[in-house]
Order: C-alpha cells, then structure tokens, then sequence
C-alpha cells in the first residue's frame, strides 16, 4: 500500500510540475509577444512622419513619439509619461516654441479637443504645423501634428503663379480682374476709379530687333518703375506682352489722374540700361473712369482699350481719356491694318493706291532746285486720301513698316535714277525699319539695282531712331556713311537730345523743324534759335534745311541767317514724280 501511495504522489507531482512548466512557458511566450508588438507599434509611432501625444482623461501624457519631440526641439528627459498638459506647453514656451501664455493657451487646446478641431499653428521659428485632435474611448485623447511649411510654400507658390506675372512678379490679368471687380463693387457705393491701359510704343521693334532678353529686361525696369508711381491703395499689372494697367482708386477728380499720368510719363521716358544696351521708350495711354465710363467689368477694360487705342491712333506718346466716339475711330483704324496687311502680303501697293509724292528742296542761293524728298501718299479705294499721320503709325504699330519702307525706297530710287545727276533724293526712315541689322545692306542693294548713286541718295532719320537705341543706331549710320550714303537729322530741336547726337555722328543735313520757321518774322521768335543751328552745323560742315516754307519773308530771313536750302508751299507742294520733274528746268535729266 506504501509502494502505490508514494509512487502515486511522485505522478501527480510530475504532472504538476509539466503544468507549471508549461505555464511559464505560455506566459514567457506571452510577455514576448507582448514586448514585440509594444517594440512595432513604438517602432511604428516613432517612424511616423507626424508628431504624436496621446493624453488621458486626466490630460496626462500617456505616449509621445520622438517626431513630436524633434519637431518642437523639446528635451527627452521631461517629456515623460504622466506629464501634464500645462507642464508640457510650459515647456514649449521656455525652449522657444511657443510664444503665448502657456495656461491660456492650454485652455484654448482643450476646447479644440472638446470640438475635434483642426488647427494651423506658427512655430517660433516660423514654420507652418497642422495639429489635429481626436477625442479617445476612454475619456483621453490624441493630437497628431504635421510640419505642412513646405506643403504651404508649394500652395502658395502655385498661387502666386496662378495670380502673378513670371516676368515682372505684378499681379496678372486674372489677378487683376478679380481685384477690380471688388473695386466695381465698392464704388457701387460711392466713389470713383480709373482704369489706367499702358502700351509701351515701338517695344516689338526692340524686341525683334536686339532679341527677347533685351525686351524682358526693359519689361522688368517699366514695371519696377511703375511700381513707384501708385500709392498703396492703387493696383499695377501686366496684361501680358508690352500692357500695363493701373487701377487707381480713390479718385475725386480728374486732376488726380492726369498727375498719376505725368508721374508715368516722366518715369517711362528716363533712359534704361538693358543688357549693355542704352535705350529709351514712351507709352500710350487710355483711361476709363468708373462708374461715368461704366460699373461693369468688361465694359471698363474695352473702354479703356479704346482709350489706349485713340492715344495711339492719335500719335503715340500721349493719353486720352475714354470717348463714346471712339469705337468707331478704332473700328476704321483696324480696317485700315487689315487693308495694310492685305496689301504687304500680296506686295499690290500700287493697286492698292499707294504712290510716292516728291516735294522740291531749294537752294537759297540760286533758288535752284537741289533735291526732293519722297513722300508717301495713300489714296484708298473706298476711303480716300488718307493722311501719313494716320496710317504710318498703324504700319508700325503692326510691325508693316518694313515692307512699306522697302517698296518706298526701291520706287523712288529707280524714279530719282531718271532725274538730272545733281538732284538728291530725300528717302525718311522709320524707327522700325533702322534697327534691322540688314538696313545698310537693303540700302546698298537697292541703289546697285536701281543705278542710283549713293552719293545721291539722303535718308532723314528723327532723333526717335537713335534714343531708342543709339548704339545700334549709330552703327548703322556709320555703314550708310561706308556705302557713301548722305544721312540728315529731320524735326531738329524737337527732341530730348539732338545737340549730343550731332557730336557723336557726323550728320551732313540738319533739317530745322517748321515750329521754328513758322514764328522766325515775329518778335522774340526763333530767329536766335535758328541762327544758331545755322552756325552749329557751319561749324561742322553739315547743310541745313528749313521745312515749311510758306511766305516771302521767311525765304528772305533764312537766306540772310546763312540756311542752305528751303522746302515748303512757298516753292511747291509735294508732286507726283511725272510733275515734280517739270520743276528742275533746264537741268539735264540722267542717262537712262
């Protein structure tokens, strides 16, 4: 009976020992797969790009991962389990990261717990970071908090380039429109505002003609200074290519925006250095007054479009103010570039009804005829004799003038070829044409095929040829004056700066502007003026040319002040070339 008992003990405490045994194993099985997945999920919590805190309901830390504590520079050693929320955000104000009161800023965390909002908050250092709060099961909660400052760069970037010109960095067209429709809205109530449209004049012949690099840089230097001719409650932009626009509020009477315009004026027309290039430039302006012009939108801008359109139509380099007669102004001058470019496309000038007119130069001395000067002449076929003053500015504007000039030049050479071989030939040259490389080539081509001599041929350029950019301007000059052609200065005293040009060029004419001969017989008039150009360009063996010549008096003022020549109504209009030649009397006509 012993032997069983003693071996049935020995049993049980075997078994017992295989369930102790087998137990500890299943708990160090447990406690392992317990501490493994509490390593992932630190693992995980740590690796997370967010910051992480989760509380309790007594707001006590509970976790925090180390992106949390890295984003906002905190110390390790005190962001501990069981922390408070107060003791937590004073920390954040002593190491920089916060920059409130630490209680009151906890009491606005807690109704953002108690709301699940989500929040943009400023760091210290000026970064952007979204903090999201979810409220948790057991009455605790957890915030996440993303770094978003270069999501918010990259939104605004893309914003800013949705609204701003790459170029200039002025607001754009869509900017621009959004900000005057608020501005529409305002008025609405009371006030006034005007719409200011700006075409830089000629920038497509300095674009084309010294490159797009050139043409940016000025694009850049207009808008920096138009920048400092508005206050800070007007509004600049690009439009796109050479258009401004400027919204000037708080408008209480026309004063105020034409010397807003007199400030752009004076501006625009300061030199400009681009890319080693000196150059100058002008602008056309149009405006449209809201709400007496119009309160809508759309309406506005074609208001101040036409505006812009009159200044150009009516010379350039000036400003009009929005006209109801002017849509059909500028409906005729569109008509007029369509017929032009019809014209130039198909090289029919002549069918067109373009001639070239001749108007005598005449020598004081012996008041012999001693040249003639080309001057084109339209006459349309629906519309009539149109005005150069009207149709010149459009061929430039379109960029035409080239082609026009060219079929002027080839025409009235191959005419003056037939002419006695003392009489020159007076060709005028737009701004356009002379900053094309090629000119002087076109030029010396154009007088081997007609047979003309260069020594006959005298081309009359307006200081706006050299200010545009007188270094290629100059450069230019000096290869007409190689060919051997004669080169004059036209409009003499009109300008800025003709006096430096004729100490930098070696002109052979200077032609004295009519505003001057026009007063030379009154008192206190030109006389002194004109007497000393007469002496200026004695000085350096240049000639001189009085244009609109129309009385006795003035021929025999000038021939006393020692002028060469006279050109005006008092001797002839200008005629067609089968009658201009009747007045070179008894001269010889060249050989065929």
């Amino acid at each position: 009976m012993i032997g069983v008992a003693t071996l049935s003990v020995v049993l049980i405490g075997s078994i017992l020992f295989l369930i102790v045994q087998r137990l500890l194993r299943q708990r160090r099985d447990s406690e392992r797969r317990i501490s493994l997945e509490k390593e992932s999920l630190d693992t995980a919590i740590n690796a997370m790009s967010q910051g992480l805190v989760l509380f309790d309901s007594e707001n006590r830390l509970v976790v925090c991962n180390q992106g949390y504590i890295a984003m906002y520079g905190l110390s390790p050693d005190i962001v501990k389990r069981g922390l408070s929320l107060g003791k937590l955000l004073q920390h954040h104000k002593d190491t920089g990261s916060l920059q409130a009161d630490a209680d009151a800023h906890c009491a606005r965390v807690l109704d953002r717990v108690a709301s699940e909002k989500v929040q943009v908050a400023r760091v210290g250092d000026g970064r952007s970071v979204q903090i999201t709060h979810h409220k948790a099961v057991n009455g605790g909660w957890v915030a996440t908090h993303e770094d978003i400052t270069e999501r918010r760069k990259a939104d605004e970037k893309i914003a800013h380039l949705a609204h701003y010109d790459t170029l200039t960095d002025l607001p754009n067209r869509v900017l621009f429109r959004e900000q005057l429709e608020l501005e529409l809205k305002r008025i609405k109530r009371s006030g006034q505002l005007a719409v200011l449209y700006i075409d830089i004049d000629e920038f497509k012949s300095i674009n084309d003609s010294l490159g797009h690099p050139v043409g940016d840089e000025l694009l850049k230097t207009v808008a920096t200074r138009l920048r400092h001719c508005v206050r800070e409650t007007d509004f600049v932009s690009r439009l796109g290519g050479d258009e401004f626009a400027i919204v000037q509020t708080l408008v209480q009477q026309p004063e105020d925006v034409t010397d807003l315009i007199s400030r752009i004026y004076s501006v625009m027309r300061e030199p400009y250095e681009c890319l080693g290039h000196q150059l100058s430039t002008d602008a056309s302006i149009g405006v449209a007054l809201a709400p007496q012009d119009g309160v809508d939108l759309d309406e506005l801008l074609k208001n101040a479009d036409l505006a812009m359109y009159g200044a150009k139509a009516d010379g350039r380099r000036t400003y009009r103010f929005f006209e109801r007669d002017m849509d059909a102004r500028i409906k005729t001058r569109r008509t007029l570039e369509q017929d032009l470019r019809k014209m130039t496309a198909d090289g029919r000038f002549t069918e067109g009804g373009f001639d070239i007119h001749y108007q005598p130069l005449v020598n004081l001395r012996d008041n012999e005829v001693s040249g003639c000067e080309a001057l084109l002449r339209w006459r349309h076929p629906v519309r009539g004799m149109i005005s150069p003053a009207e149709f010149i500015p459009i061929a430039e504007d379109s960029g035409l003038i080239s082609q026009l000039g060219e079929w002027v030049l080839t025409k009235a050479c191959a005419e003056a070829a037939t002419w006695p071989k003392n009489i020159k030939l007076a060709v005028n040259v737009s701004p356009v044409q002379f900053r094309n490389h090629a000119f002087a080539l076109k030029v010396a081509s154009t007088l081997a095929e007609s047979g003309l001599p260069a020594g006959r041929l005298e081309l009359e350029i307006t200081e706006a040829v050299l200010i545009r950019d007188d270094e290629v301007a100059l450069a230019v000059l000096h290869q007409l004056r190689a060919i051997g052609v004669r080169v004059a200065l036209d409009d003499f005293g009109t300008g800025y700066s003709s006096l430096s040009y004729l100490q930098r060029f070696p002109f052979d004419k200077i032609k004295i502007d009519r505003s001057f001969v026009n007063d030379i017989v009154e008192s206190g008039g030109s006389c002194a003026i004109i007497q000393a150009v007469v002496n200026i360009a004695a000085a350096r063996n240049m000639t001189t040319t009085a244009e609109g010549v129309e009385t006795e008096l003035q021929r025999e003022l000038l021939r006393t002040l020692g002028c060469t020549e006279m050109q005006g109504y008092l001797f002839s209009p200008a005629r067609p070339a089968a009658d201009v030649v009747a007045l070179f009397g008894n001269q010889r006509p060249a050989a065929a």
